[in-house]
Formats: C-alpha cells, sequence, structure tokens
C-alpha cells in the first residue's frame, strides 16, 4: 500500500514552495479526507504490519484499521508539527517532545493552544515552606494518544463536571473525523443532505447554498455524535458554535491579536461533556452561555481597561484575544467582517453591533495553555508581569509569580505580546471586565 500518511504536510512544503497559501484546508476540505489518509485497509503500509505482534494470539490489526495506534495518534501524525516544520504549519495543535526541551515552550500558537503544555510540569519554592505545583495534565485536554506520549488524566477519572470517561478523551471525542456535520444556508446544522463542498470555518469560506454545505466550525460534532470507540451514554446534546477564523490563525500576536470571530452557542456546546454547567444551581465558579449578556457595567469596563491602572481605552480598539468575548449572533456575513489578524477590527462589546456574552472560550482555552486549567492567563498569581517584565526563573521574579516558568515561556503563553503592552505591576487579566484595580 501507498505511503500517504503526511501526504498533508507533503502538498504545504509544496505550496509552500509556490509561494501559495496553505491552511490545512486541502485534506478535510470542511468534511472528510481520503479514507486512505488515517486507515489502513489491509494493516499493511509499504508491505509490513502495521501495528506489532501481540504477546500472545498472534497479529492484531489496529483499531479501525487506523494507521495511529489509537484515534489521537492518527490525527497528531499529521497534527504535530517537529524539526523546520515546527511553526511552518498553520494546523499544527502540538509540537513535538524534541522541539520543546527543558525551559523552552511549545510553539504552536493556534487560538485552541498548544498539546504539548499538557508535557510541561512545573514546581517552585522548595524549601520555603510555600511549595507549588503545576503539573502537565492540569494544563489542558488529556487526549489519549499512545504513539505520541499523551496519557489520561490521572486525578479525573470523568471530565470534570461531567460523566465523559477520561480514558477515552480523544481528538474525535470534540471533532467528527468523517465530517458528517454540516452548516445548510438556514444556519441549520444537519448530519445528511446537501453534500458539504467546502469548509466553513474562515474569512474566506464560500457560504452554503441549495447546491451545498459547509463543514461546522472546526469539524465539531453536534447533536446525537458519540465516537463510535465510546459505548454508554455521552451523546452530544448541542450543536457546534457559530464562529469564523481568520485564514492564517497559528501566529504570533506581538503586532496584532488574532481574532477569532465567536458569535453564540459556545458555551452551549462545553456542556456537551461538562454537563453539570447547565444547571445554574449547581454552584459553578462563573456563568456562562447565550443568555450570560454583559451588563453595562462590564462593557464599560471592557472597552476602558487598557491594563492595571490605565482604563483610558475605547470601545474601537478594546478587544484583546486573551479576553475573547461572544457576540451573541449566528450571522456569518458579520462574523467574517470580524474575524482578522491584521488589526483591522479591534472593536470591543458594542450591543449596537449584537448582544454581547461571556462565554467558557473568555477565560479558557481549548486544547491547552501554560497555565492550569488551561486558562488563558496565570490566574494564581497576583501579577502577571512584574517589575516591568514577565516572570521567569532566570530573570530574578519571585517564585510565586515565576512558577516555574522561565521567561520565555511565560513571555510564549502570551503569545509573544511585549511585555510594555501591559503595567509593570500587572495584575490578572479577570480585571478586564471586573475593573477592580
Amino acid at each position: 500500500m501507498r505511503k500517504d500518511k503526511c501526504f498533508p504536510c507533503f502538498l504545504a512544503a509544496v505550496l509552500m514552495i509556490l509561494g501559495l497559501p496553505f491552511y490545512g484546508e486541502a485534506f478535510h476540505s470542511g468534511s472528510t479526507g481520503r479514507c486512505e489518509g488515517c486507515h489502513t485497509m489491509h494493516n499493511s503500509l509499504e508491505g509490513q504490519q502495521v501495528t506489532k505482534v501481540k504477546d500472545a494470539g498472534g497479529p492484531s490489526s489496529s483499531p479501525y484499521l487506523l494507521k495511529g495506534s489509537d484515534p489521537s495518534s492518527t490525527c497528531l501524525a499529521c497534527h504535530t508539527a517537529s524539526g523546520k516544520a515546527a511553526q511552518a504549519m498553520s494546523y499544527s495543535v502540538a509540537t513535538s517532545e524534541a522541539d520543546m526541551p527543558s525551559g523552552s515552550p511549545p510553539l504552536q500558537l493556534t487560538p485552541g493552544g498548544d498539546f504539548g503544555w499538557l508535557k510541561k510540569s512545573y514546581t517552585w519554592g522548595a524549601g520555603s515552606g510555600n511549595p507549588g505545583t503545576s503539573l502537565g495534565e492540569r494544563h489542558g485536554h488529556n487526549i489519549v494518544a499512545s504513539d505520541f506520549g499523551y496519557v489520561s488524566d490521572t486525578r479525573n477519572i470523568t471530565c470534570p463536571l461531567g460523566t465523559y470517561p477520561s480514558e477515552k478523551l480523544s481528538c474525535i471525542s470534540c471533532h467528527d473525523p468523517h465530517g458528517r456535520y454540516r452548516r445548510l444556508a438556514d444556519a441549520t446544522i444537519k448530519t445528511t443532505g446537501l453534500p458539504v463542498f467546502a469548509s466553513g470555518s474562515y474569512t474566506n469560506s464560500p457560504d452554503p447554498n441549495s447546491d451545498g454545505a459547509v463543514g461546522t466550525y472546526r469539524l465539531l460534532a453536534g447533536k446525537g455524535y458519540q465516537p463510535k470507540s465510546l459505548s454508554g451514554n455521552d451523546a452530544f446534546t448541542e450543536d457546534p458554535p457559530a464562529a469564523i477564523a481568520p485564514i492564517s490563525y497559528n501566529r504570533e500576536e506581538s503586532s496584532a491579536d488574532t481574532r477569532v470571530a465567536y458569535g453564540s452557542n459556545a458555551s452551549e456546546w462545553c456542556t456537551n461533556c461538562h454537563s453539570i454547567f447547565k444547571d445554574k444551581s449547581s454552584g459553578m465558579r462563573h456563568p456562562a452561555g447565550n443568555l450570560t449578556k454583559f451588563s453595562d457595567v462590564v462593557i464599560r469596563n471592557y472597552n476602558s481597561y487598557i491594563a492595571s491602572g490605565n482604563l483610558g481605552g475605547k470601545v474601537s480598539s478594546s478587544y484583546t484575544s486573551l479576553v475573547p468575548f461572544e457576540m451573541g449572533t449566528g450571522d456569518y456575513s458579520f462574523l467574517k467582517k470580524t474575524a482578522n489578524n491584521d488589526g483591522s477590527d479591534r472593536s470591543g462589546p458594542d450591543p449596537s453591533k449584537g448582544n454581547p456574552n461571556v462565554m467558557c472560550l473568555t477565560c479558557h482555552r481549548s486544547h491547552a495553555s501554560c497555565w492550569d486549567s488551561m486558562t488563558r492567563w496565570n490566574v494564581k498569581a497576583a501579577f502577571i508581569v512584574y517589575k516591568g517584565v514577565y516572570p521567569g526563573v532566570d530573570n530574578g521574579s519571585p517564585e510565586e509569580y515565576a512558577q516555574g516558568r522561565t521567561a520565555a515561556e511565560t513571555q510564549k503563553a502570551f503569545y509573544g505580546r511585549q511585555v510594555n503592552s501591559y503595567a509593570s505591576y500587572q495584575r490578572s487579566l479577570c480585571n478586564k471586565c471586573h475593573a477592580k484595580d
């Protein structure tokens, strides 16, 4: 059988040589890719058995004839960046271990974050009487990908505030690998009907029409979805969010933010697994969702807040991707005009342009981050900038602020932003909405 497991990587290299853009759409195109891209029909590759012989019982094929040992390993075969390509592929969601040695951060800067942070554990304050620990598995969704050394969460048997088994968490727990979910011209989400002819995730994605549909945002699954490998009753009850990303999104944000235009239903979709959040009386720590609209006070705070001690901002330039918000709309033409990576739209929450609300992704990344609970900034330190520098073990910052990270790791967690974007003594970005300092 022809070896084509990383054909998309080869295609990307060709397109870059030709000077043409490549954004990871060629393989999926908003729906399923070629069957042989992920599956081996006869458990063979170039005449060799794909899986190893069992200790007893003879040869065994990979589950579902996948080319990887498990679903996530199959995905990461192309979505992990390494070597010279470590920062070249827009669709990379993980950095290889060889490219992030001790003290060096993972390199991918997608809006969802880099799964490589799961392999970065930190300790500090030994002997001080107040030691601290930030384990890698606390930094994100612990996907199981044995070929790449990713293992299940050791503390949570099921997902926090839900019943989804941790040992079954994989890329296809959230993303439908066969791309059955599609958005029709009337914005409804279906799994059958008109064929999917393109991605629906980007500013340059075509609109669905009477001849065909487009894929859901990031191939996210919707109502009724449950991977075939998962037993029990954990089928989704919510459809994917309305959202649009700029066509180039895996990038440093030192000059301009990567703005994903989140429209609606992000938090509702998260409750497919974290189901207890649906219950407002369950003790959830922070309300979020379509019905959690920004108050006049929050809108005023968000638009005026620039940094600690600086409340001189204005609505036209107040947006930051470190504290994104949902715009309260399913109007894709509006979302396409808003999403950008060049600062062309930096507007903050504006009731005249929608009905903005807080969402799970306002504070968390969807894959992983440098910080516990995959937050977008360190919520467990009093200062995220101290004496005008990003705290690090290599620049003399107090241990309770550096928390075992180097300054380079901290800055990468802020997607390369210049430290002078903030106050010399910058406090938590919770203040972007709550403006307490």
